[in-house]
């Protein structure tokens, strides 16, 4: 390869990392500019059926707080299904006859798995079911906001994960990428015609579609979020983002627990990265924009690697004297921490997660300490443990 094709290739590989730099920004404008249509919610008393599963492993620590929230929801026709997967499940008593207690006589060590043994055990027929760990709680208004995005002809619905703990630096800063998530991929994703993510809890479907997709996808370890997500879109589904169907979610308060975390996320992102290839390519064979640009976010690399790829070609061009693309770079950088910064002036943000961010550069070494144990990620655990020595409850 001669001195041209070397420049040309070196052009290519800066382009494939610059633009995460500047696409949050792009569909920051994009969004500016389509016309919001407001959600009139249907007037009827009609209360839709739901199965709330929530999910355990090993760990039972929280349920009984779990479920003390999801019994003040403001809404009547539920069941709240508890797959305690390898758990010690002598503690749990619930008094409630919305509480049905699931012990798989088997290890499962799947969501999926663990989702599908709930359908397998419905007291009743079911319209409609979400998706809730162990560690979280939720707005008493939970089920009724998911209504509305139901009621305008939606079939899978992502809820707003709000953060439950900040009462660490490592907490703060995992609420403000997340802020940063569901501002981009949640709400302007879904605003400008596409979809937005899933976020593995907080989320909801028609109970017929979802049994659908448990009847093609056993997903084993970490990622079920990914495969299901890009399920929906293949199957010319749409995934409505409802900021105001709040659940409250437990931060990585610890940076132990904050490496076997990413480290699974991580592993989830290379194993299922042609997903986005797939559905990029059929977005544009088909002129499908939903597709399209919902495969383009799904080729994005999690946010510390993009960035680091990207100080690393700053460097590059730096230390070889290529000044305009040093400049470009630059630029790249300042949009983006524009862009993060909407994300966060665009939320309710607490005081202390502006405090954290000065803490970035810590919270991203963990990260790559993550990225060092991507191989082993999915033999760590699947579920992430959490720090108990607190009291939980949605006011934390």
């Amino acid at each position: 390869m001669g001195a041209m094709g070397v420049c040309v290739l070196w052009l290519i590989v800066q382009v494939l990392i610059g633009y995460n730099l500047v696409l949050p920004f792009v569909l920051f404008v994009w969004w500016k500019f389509t016309p919001k249509h407001k959600i009139i919610p249907l007037q009827n008393n009609i209360e839709i059926d739901y199965a709330i599963i929530v999910t355990a492993y090993e760990q039972t620590h929280m349920l009984h707080s779990v479920v003390a929230s999801l019994l003040k929801l403001s809404y009547k026709k539920y069941l709240i299904y508890i797959v305690a997967d390898k758990c010690d499940v002598s503690n749990l008593l619930f008094n409630s006859d919305k509480v049905v207690l699931l012990k798989p006589h088997t290890t499962l060590g799947s969501n999926t798995k663990s989702h599908q043994f709930a359908f397998d055990n419905f007291k009743r027929k079911h319209a409609r079911v979400t998706i809730v760990d162990s560690d979280n709680l939720v707005d008493e208004n939970y089920l009724k906001e998911l209504n509305v995005s139901f009621d305008t002809g939606f079939t899978a619905v992502q809820g707003l994960r709000a953060p439950k703990n900040l009462d660490t630096t490592i907490a703060c800063l995992d609420a403000a990428r997340d802020l940063y998530y569901h501002f981009y991929d949640g709400k302007v994703l879904y605003e400008i015609g596409s979809s937005a993510t899933l976020s593995g809890s907080g989320m909801a479907f028609e109970s017929d579609v979802y049994q659908d997709f448990l009847n093609h996808n056993i997903i084993e370890g970490a990622g079920f979020d990914k495969v299901l997500q890009a399920w929906l879109i293949n199957n010319n589904y749409r995934i409505a983002f409802n900021e105001s169907a709040i659940l409250y979610d437990e931060k990585t308060s610890k940076t132990e627990q904050l490496v076997h975390q990413r480290s699974r996320w991580i592993n989830t992102w290379f194993k299922y990265f042609t997903l986005g290839l797939n559905i990029l390519f059929k977005g544009i064979t088909s002129f499908n924009k939903n597709k399209f640009v919902f495969g383009i976010v799904l080729l994005r690399p999690p946010l510390f690697i993009f960035l680091l790829l990207s100080i690393l070609c700053l460097l590059i061009n730096f230390i070889t004297g290529q000044w305009i693309s040093v400049l470009a770079w630059v630029i790249s950088f300042l949009i983006f921490v524009v862009s993060f910064w909407i994300s966060l002036n665009r939320s309710k943000v607490d005081s202390r997660i502006y405090k954290s961010l000065v803490n970035i550069p810590e919270f991203v070494f963990y990260q790559i300490l993550s990225l060092l144990k991507v191989r082993k990620a999915n033999k760590i655990s699947v579920a992430t443990k959490h720090n108990y020595n607190r009291v939980d409850d949605t006011n934390s």
